[in-house]
């Protein structure tokens, strides 16, 4: 026992949990990292568009010099200056970049978390989906059990003469078929289960047992990808009003001082630095360009338009799905039931027909198909309530619910 204990406590230590993996994914699935470095990038866009209401600062300096100066050119002839410039007014144009990257920023926001969740929804479907196959498994195995100790007794029978050899080759085919069934199972274990690590960022042992929360029905909001529509849209507005400053003045002062001077001079380029300082206020503003600009605001606020419509597509699909996850958590349950009383009912026929069977009263077509139905019934029942798991964690999707602030 002690022996039996050491050799399983490796499952136990490394057994992910549901929880786990869905707080793994959002730190290291790829597709969250990459809008995460997105939404970042937005952020830093906000920041400049912030600078931009400051005064800029230039400066520079040049330096000259004629090895063979003629007698009219300085041979060495310096420089430098120092401009401070100040947009006073720009027609709003700043004002509306802002607020169109600002826009940006929080749907770009919306998107990470639109992907954090849709990333875990698929992740709850891979869970309980390897959880379906594993139960799926375990019935297969026990029927092959149960197959190989009948298929050993009818050999044995066949020696001695009692049973013929197409009672034999019956047992034998439904033992084939079973294993066949078996290593399909494994293959669709394995494949989901690399689906799973791909999307968590890391390696999976074995999966833990973990279940949702069950909810008393509420009112639902808006899913962060409808909420990053909305913004976006938003910032296509901000965008066209941004456009539409070049019809306002544009008003800019700029201070420059300068210096320069002269070495190895003539009479007219005296030795010597001197300096200049220059005030200069400009005025801008857009008359007339045959409606180019105004045609460009156009069609700007034409996808605005369209992806308002997107919008509204989106919301009535959400109120679609959000009514239908609440009928498939009422649907699984009623199969719950089906799928229970069907496995009571064929476990009892199969214990009372295994029972006929080996005395000889039932022939061995009777007990595989017996055996054939507690055995999807055992599965059924099982994927069953993993399906009803599913069906509460889609509900929690569609409700615009973080999926992973509901598991027990």
């Amino acid at each position: 026992m002690k022996t039996l204990f050491i050799l399983s406590l490796p499952l136990f230590l490394y057994a992910s949990s549901l929880q786990f993996l869905l707080n793994e994914a959002r730190e290291k699935n790829k597709l969250v990292v990459s809008r995460t470095l997105s939404q970042e990038a937005k952020q830093q866009e906000v920041e400049s568009s912030q600078s931009n209401y400051y005064p800029t600062i230039d400066v520079g300096a040049n330096y000259q010099s004629l090895n063979e100066r003629s007698p009219f050119r300085p041979g060495d002839v310096y420089g430098g200056y120092v401009s401070i410039g100040l947009d006073i007014y720009d027609g709003g144009k700043k004002s509306s970049t802002l607020e169109q990257k600002e826009h940006e920023y929080r749907a770009s926001t919306f998107n990470t978390e639109a992907m954090k969740t849709s990333i875990s929804l698929q992740i709850v479907q891979d869970f309980f989906t390897i959880k379906s196959l594993e139960s799926t498994l375990s019935s297969r195995m026990n029927a092959k059990d149960a197959l190989g100790a009948q298929l050993n007794r009818m050999k044995q029978f066949y020696t001695a003469k009692l049973a013929t050899l197409d009672d034999v080759d019956r047992l034998q085919s439904a033992y084939d078929t079973n294993t066949y069934e078996i290593e399909s199972i494994k293959f669709d274990i394995l494949s989901t289960m690399h689906s799973l690590e791909l999307k968590v960022g890391t390696r999976i042992d074995s999966l833990d047992d973990s279940k949702f929360k069950r909810f008393h029905q509420d009112d639902y909001e808006l899913v962060d990808s409808i909420k990053s529509l909305m913004a976006q849209e938003e910032s296509i507005i901000s965008s066209a009003e941004a456009i539409n400053s070049v019809y306002y003045p544009q008003l800019r002062v700029e201070d420059t001082y300068s210096i320069y001077g002269y070495d190895r001079t003539d009479s007219l380029h005296p030795e010597g630095a001197e300096s200049q300082n220059k005030i200069l206020l400009t005025l801008n503003m857009r008359l007339f360009d045959m409606g180019t600009v105004q045609k460009q605001k156009q069609a700007v606020l034409l996808q605005s338009q369209a992806l308002n419509q997107e919008i509204e597509y989106k919301k009535q699909e959400q109120t679609l799905q959000h009514a239908l996850a609440l009928s498939r958590i009422n649907t699984s349950k009623i199969k719950i039931k089906s799928a229970k009383s069907a496995l009571v009912s064929s476990q009892s026929a199969f214990k009372t027909i295994e029972e006929k069977y080996n005395v000889g009263i039932v022939d061995n077509v009777v007990y595989l198909d017996a055996l054939s139905t507690q055995t999807q019934s055992d599965a059924l029942y099982q994927t069953s309530l993993n399906d009803l798991e599913i069906a509460y964690a889609i509900y929690y999707y569609y409700a615009g619910k973080n999926i992973g602030e509901y598991i027990k």
